[in-house]
């Protein structure tokens, strides 16, 4: 089972920047931050060497404070900008006679150099900051470098690159070990990081976010039991999250008795139960077909002193879904807005994914405009859930439609969502309006997939667009993508069903449902 990684991230880890804290929290709306840091990202993706790059810099005008190189950084990762030039603006900031960067640059420029298999450059990064300001390589810092790692190399590559940790963190103790248990539940396997527990367990002091931690996740029962059993003889007590564990895994396993025996013993050690504990027991009240017991959930934890939230209720609206009781589900959106909670992404994907397979179109498209009325934006799966509908039915107004509310707007994936746009374009010989989107992505800096290119490129030989075609090309080099002459694969799609709605991830109050 693997753990949702964004969750994770943050469950734990915290920046503590030098710069001050409330102009770092407002930059996202200071104007001239953005504009500079749309600049410096140019910059950054246009030049062609290490010396223009320089010279591009120093010529620029622009103050490059902590503020800004944060934000650029932040760019650069989320656009999939240059990793090379990435690399040397951030050496050529870091140079600077009195500058130290933020935990947040450093943590950003490992991610980027990680996601593009650049490990030589991160260990230099890593002992250039060990010799300059040791204090930035945290925790995070370990659990970042581990999980691009682990992505690509075998789990006793994983756990060697650990190791060399031991000479770069201040401290090599367990929160550092916590952060590969964390690492190989996510990018590896629960078995894996029980393996390395076994393995390591003796060098470090396992304490209640180490159990939590191996906790979270198990299918298997005998596994988390295991575990809370050796919890218990270790002397460590468990908090809410660790039962929340043991019934999260017994409801997955339709073994509700247990979870409710769990949910007493809670009460009788004076651990409250939370949202979260009643959200899982709604969820294996759905795997064993009871529906509206579920529904029963919201209600009786009121009795309780603890009142559903949106994930409680998307919980029994999936159940719903699942039942093609679709009015019920309806009904239940309802009553969220009048208690004053708003539906989010996750509650309208519920619903888009049964129209989906229903071939809905009339309800997705009604249901997407109610989603738009109410100011909720859709997420990436929301929109792929649309375009392949709209290009199932070939509507091509629609996708156009969809299309501009994400570049209005500012949501979903542009390159997930180009795809079939491209595609469903192309099959009716809409070159214009393709050239146009194409145009609207290369703006936003977002990198097209070669795949929509070369289909583009196709019919603009084919209708001898050749300027337009050579802008695109240019426009492309931006990115430093190289745009081969042959197609020599079919178009990637994107399963829809490997994109889960009813997610699952830790936080501090133990494993929860969006």
């Amino acid at each position: 089972m693997i753990i949702s990684k964004h969750f994770l991230f943050h469950s734990q880890f915290k920046y503590f920047p030098r710069v001050p804290f409330f102009p770092r929290l407002f930059c996202s709306h200071n104007p001239y931050i953005n504009h500079d840091v749309e600049k410096v990202f140019r910059i950054i993706n246009s030049s062609t060497s290490s010396k223009s790059l320089n010279q591009s810099l120093k010529s620029s005008g622009v103050f490059l404070s902590n503020t800004l190189i944060d934000g650029v950084l932040k760019r650069v990762r989320f656009s999939h900008g240059n990793p090379s030039h990435a690399f040397e603006f951030f050496n050529y900031c870091g140079n600077r006679r009195g500058f130290y960067h933020t935990a947040f640059s450093l943590d950003t420029m490992l991610y980027i150099l990680g996601r593009s298999r650049m490990f030589d450059k991160i260990w230099e990064v890593l002992y250039e900051m060990r010799r300059k300001d040791r204090s930035l390589i945290s925790p995070r810092t370990v659990m970042i470098v581990l999980a691009r790692v682990a992505k690509v190399c075998s789990v006793r590559q994983t756990v060697e690159s650990f190791k060399r940790f031991k000479k770069l963190v201040p401290e090599f103790d367990t929160g550092c070990f916590n952060a590969l248990l964390r690492t190989l539940c996510q990018e590896k396997s629960m078995a894996d990081a029980r393996n390395v527990y076994h393995r390591l367990k003796h060098e470090f002091r396992p304490n209640l976010q180490t159990f939590n931690i191996l906790l979270s996740g198990w299918k298997s029962k005998e596994e988390a039991e295991g575990f809370f059993k050796e919890m218990r003889e270790m002397g460590v007590k468990p908090d809410v999250v660790s039962y929340n564990c043991l019934v999260e895994v017994y409801s997955k396993g339709r073994e509700l008795d247990k979870a409710y025996k769990v949910v007493e013993k809670m009460r009788d050690e004076d651990i409250k139960p939370d949202v979260i504990t009643y959200t899982s027991l709604i969820g294996g009240l759905g795997l064993v077909g009871q529906p509206d017991k579920a529904k029963d959930v919201l209600k009786d934890m009121k009795e309780y002193g603890c009142y559903p939230d949106v994930p409680a209720y998307n919980a029994v609206i999936r159940n719903y879904c699942i039942a093609k009781r679709l009015g019920e589900a309806y009904s239940l959106m309802d009553e969220m807005v009048n208690k004053g909670l708003n539906p989010n992404a996750t509650t309208y994907n519920l619903l888009f994914r049964v129209f989906f397979w229903w071939n809905d179109l009339p309800s997705s498209w009604n249901l997407y405009q109610r989603m738009m009325k109410t100011g909720c934006l859709p997420n990436t799966q929301s929109c792929m859930f649309l375009i392949r509908l709209f290009k199932r039915q070939e509507k091509v107004d629609m996708a156009l439609h969809l299309w501009d509310d994400m570049v209005e707007k500012g949501f979903g994936s542009y390159t997930l969502v180009s795809d079939v746009l491209f595609d469903l374009l192309c099959d009716f010989g809409k070159l214009l309006e393709a050239e146009k989107c194409f145009l609207q992505m290369l703006e936003k800096g977002h990198k097209p997939s070669q795949v929509s290119f070369r289909r583009i490129k196709v019919l603009m030989e084919l209708t001898n667009k050749h300027e337009a075609l050579q802008n695109l090309l240019d426009k492309m080099a931006f990115f430093g993508m190289h745009v081969p002459k042959c197609v020599d694969r079919p178009t990637e799609t994107v399963d829809l069903d490997s994109l889960p709605v009813n997610h699952t991830f830790v936080t501090n109050h133990g494993p929860r449902r969006c």
